[in-house]
């Protein structure tokens, strides 16, 4: 696993969850904008990985984007406006619901899709081969029992 950041403490053994969960999350974002760049994916940033994330956008409305990422409908419309810039989505009105509008992956954003899962396979296989692969196996198991679980609704 790479070095912990220089202005991060070692963990100990009462770190709270949310810390716990957030700091690799965190780390695999930064991977992820990384990689992308460094593939050819220009102008991602972090924040569009509110937009890019799972089930990723296409298809989906703005605001449903919106509360999928905890974030007002005005500050996805900037992201969107970003992605839509870069060539990764358009916006376009939606079939027989008036003024509503959908969001579509371009070719482009079809491709920075598919090597986010790429990325995230190679993630996979690193973080197995680190903790064991009967222990990552573990932890991914747990952690989709709290994701069908009540407690994250």
């Amino acid at each position: 696993m790479p070095a912990m950041p220089e202005n991060s403490s070692p963990p100990n053994r009462d770190m709270l969850i949310g810390a716990l969960l957030r700091v690799p999350a965190q780390a695999i974002h930064r991977r992820i904008v990384s990689e992308l760049n460094a593939a050819g994916f220009d102008g991602l940033v972090l924040p569009h990985l509110a937009v890019l994330q799972f089930p990723g956008p296409d298809g989906a409305r703005p605001g449903a984007l919106a509360d999928r990422a905890g974030m007002s409908k005005q500050a996805m419309n900037q992201l969107l406006g970003s992605l839509e810039a870069l060539g990764y989505i358009v916006r376009s009105p939606a079939p027989d619901e008036g003024r509503a509008r959908i969001v579509r992956f371009t070719r482009r954003g079809r491709a920075a899709y598919a090597k986010i899962h790429h990325i995230l396979r190679g993630i996979e296989r690193e973080w197995s081969a680190e903790l064991g692969p009967r222990n990552f196996a573990q932890l991914k198991a747990l952690l989709l029992r709290v994701w069908e679980s009540p407690l994250i609704r």
